[in-house]
């Protein structure tokens, strides 16, 4: 079903309608493969399918996927459980739900991380809840024979993946130039049409830790960015301006989340050619930087090396 349509309407359903004003309007439309209709009216009844909501396509079970994103990074070897701390005290994450009134970025790196194939995960929010919930129930008086709810059956997480989103900028300055005076009224169109094109930028961090020595072991950034056409409405006539937008501009979680993919993509390519760092002596241990009259081992070197250091004449 088209975008675009002419007649009737049911009363329920969305519709933004207005005539098209200008023939600038009939040749974008034509670009963009919508056809020229009599009367432009903008009305989308949903529709199952037929796109995704973030760069987390398709779906996955188990070690199988189905639809998933051609460009995700995947591993030939699970790695370890994983559960994803969102860290909601943080700065970040309050000024991400105020400006953009978006969820939570769990659900859809769950899926491409399950998707990856590189860790499996394992729920420290509502899951967990709910498990504690129903263990509680078959434990009490109702709760039926054989329902297997004994203790010792939750897997254990061997690592934390933290995100941390560190720039979203929405709607950054277009410019319209000079078209308005070297093309008269039809270029004072495009001007407004440029001057409402706009720029979002997202940058993230992941972070990988290993929980029993809360070691990080990897970190990647992240980086997306698109251009936002919010106010193609100037070709429509005034009245239209609100509709084309909402067609058009792109939310700015899905570039927010586009970013996340590239971080997740680059740990992935890291986590390839793992290698753990080794420090002489062992992790925690002191470190390879002494201090003159410390106990750890770098410590006692530097005595030493200070105490056969030959004295100048």
């Amino acid at each position: 079903m088209g975008i675009f349509r002419t007649g009737s309407y049911d009363s329920h359903e969305p519709r933004f309608c207005t005539p098209l004003t200008h023939p600038l309007a009939a040749i974008l439309l034509i670009g963009m493969g919508l056809g020229v209709p009599m009367a432009s009216c903008l009305a989308a009844p949903p529709e199952p399918g037929g796109g995704s909501a973030t760069q987390a396509t398709g779906s996955a079970a188990g070690e199988t996927t189905a639809g998933a994103n051609s460009q995700l990074e995947t591993c030939t070897e699970t790695l370890g459980t994983v559960s994803i701390d969102e860290q909601t005290n943080a700065g970040w994450y309050s000024a991400y739900q105020s400006q953009y009134r978006m969820g939570s970025t769990i659900p859809a790196l769950r899926l491409l991380i399950q998707q990856s194939n590189c860790f499996v995960i394992v729920d420290r929010g509502r899951g967990l809840q709910a498990r504690t919930r129903e263990a509680e129930l078959m434990r009490g008086e109702e709760g039926r024979a054989g329902s297997n709810y004994g203790k010792g059956q939750i897997a254990a997480a061997d690592y934390t993946i933290i995100p941390e989103v560190i720039l979203s900028d929405r709607g950054g300055s277009g410019a319209a130039g000079g078209l308005g005076g070297l093309l008269g009224r039809a270029g004072g169109l495009l001007a407004g049409l440029a001057g409402s094109v706009s720029t979002n930028e997202a940058g993230t961090i992941l972070t990988l830790i290993d929980n029993r020595s809360t070691v990080q072991l990897a970190a990647a950034e992240g980086f997306s960015k698109n251009m936002d056409f919010a106010g193609m409405g100037a070709l429509f006539g005034g009245g239209a301006a609100g509709g084309a937008g909402a067609y058009t501009s792109t939310p700015q979680g899905k570039v927010i989340f586009a970013a996340f993919t590239d971080s997740y993509n680059k740990m992935v390519i890291a986590l390839r050619n793992y290698k753990a760092q080794t420090v002489k002596g062992g992790l925690g241990t002191g470190g390879r930087l002494g201090v003159q009259g410390g106990s750890t081992d770098a410590s006692k070197e530097v005595s030493t090396k200070k105490s056969t250091k030959p004295q100048q004449k």
